[in-house]
């Protein structure tokens, strides 16, 4: 039998195996119920209970239904309309009020909501409610534009003309103008030499629907070599695409007296800045070496996500300040065409991405009924979305 003493004289490894040998001696005489390590995990059995449970009621909850038909019987071309209700109860109520304590949730289908949590909860969700049901259920016109600018200076004059609001997301500054000053505000911009309209529409939007559309375009590079067999050369491109451009989300939700717009904008802008080229030395069948190169785009991008309040008889402006610039027109140069074209790029490094200052116009023009959306933006389509989230996340 090994006695501490004895364990001493042996090197280490020896040691640790000795001690595991008497830890496992000792734990077989106290027997095995008494270690819990060598028990196998219990396996979780779970089994219908064969009634609805009674659910917690201690802070006050209680179950409402309400009934969104006069809602949703306007909108039979939209899918799942009744979604739009749901955000717009989260974006009011925050995620966490139905994820903890006191116990709550909420469900809805296309023709009713159905809530269960406390009177105060009960309170927000109403008015939600009302803003979809008892408010406009006639499509909604806005007017959107954006734009670019060079240069941030085009505030020198414009200032007079906006009054400023807050906003939340960094760098992102909020105006609002009157709609007799958005057109001086509008002149004032397109005389400047930086200036560029980017898209240009009449939005016809249901009351808390989505509307999305983009402007993008596929940048490619050498993403990588493949080996190919008995062949010279022995390796080929692999190449990558990446879609620069902006994507834009808007949706709108008016108060019952159409008074006040509540305005969810989430906008992406992505763009590459240039390719860098790296050589690779690529082992051969031969022994030898093949030298290539492949491409590592260099990417800005940019996001907002914000939720914007203000009176429907005025305009909104924002501005998110120099980023990458918000457009997704092709490059027609030679550069443009492919940075391997005649070598050129082993002799001329890569054109740096441009940088503007991005402006959002938005405008409430009332109900679309009789009037014609005009000026559709300039080479976008829808955003292709996920259907279950619809891009809200």
């Amino acid at each position: 039998m090994f006695t501490e003493q004895s364990i001493r004289i042996y090197p280490w490894s020896i040691r640790i195996l000795i001690a595991a040998m008497l830890c496992a001696t000792t734990a077989t005489a106290r027997g095995q119920d008494d270690v819990p390590s060598l028990q196998g995990s219990p396996t979780l059995r779970t089994r219908p209970s064969g009634a609805v449970p009674q659910l917690p009621s201690d802070a006050g909850q209680y179950w409402q239904e309400y009934d969104l038909r006069p809602y949703t019987k306007e909108l039979n071309q939209v899918d799942r309309p009744h979604q739009a209700v749901i955000d717009w109860v989260l974006r009011e109520t925050g995620s966490d009020a139905w994820f903890t304590d006191p116990f709550g949730f909420v469900n809805a289908d296309r023709d009713t909501l159905r809530v269960y949590h406390n009177e105060r909860m009960q309170e927000v969700v109403q008015r939600v409610y009302e803003r979809f049901v008892n408010g406009t259920t006639a499509p909604q016109l806005y007017g959107m534009r954006f734009m670019a600018l060079g240069n941030p200076n085009w505030r020198t004059r414009a200032i007079s003309l906006m009054r400023s609001q807050r906003a939340q997301s960094p760098g992102v500054q909020a105006y609002l103008v009157t709609k007799e000053n958005t057109a001086l505000l509008l002149a004032l911009l397109r005389g400047r030499s930086d200036f560029r309209e980017l898209s240009a529409a009449d939005l016809v939007v249901h009351n808390g629907q989505i509307q999305a559309f983009e402007q993008l375009r596929g940048r490619n590079f050498v993403e990588s070599q493949s080996p190919v067999a008995s062949t010279f050369p022995p390796y080929m491109p692999v190449t990558g695409e990446i879609k620069e451009g902006y994507q834009l989300q808007l949706s709108p939700l008016l108060t019952v007296d159409r008074q006040t717009v509540d305005l969810v904008v989430k906008c992406n802008i992505d763009q590459v800045e240039r390719l860098t080229n790296v050589s690779l030395e690529m082992p051969t069948a031969t022994g030898q070496t093949f030298n290539t190169q492949i491409q590592v785009p260099h990417v800005v991008s940019w996001r907002l996500h914000e939720r914007f309040t203000w009176p429907s008889d005025q305009v909104l402006v924002l501005s998110c300040g120099i980023v990458a610039a918000p457009e997704g027109t092709p490059n027609n140069t030679l550069l443009g065409q492919g940075s391997s074209i005649l070598g050129l790029n082993r002799l001329i490094p890569g054109a740096v991405g441009n940088r503007a200052e991005a402006l959002l116009l938005i405008e409430y023009k009332g109900d679309a009924a009789g009037r014609v959306a005009t000026n559709q933006p300039i080479g976008t389509a829808p955003a292709p979305t996920s259907p279950i989230s619809r891009g809200r996340y």
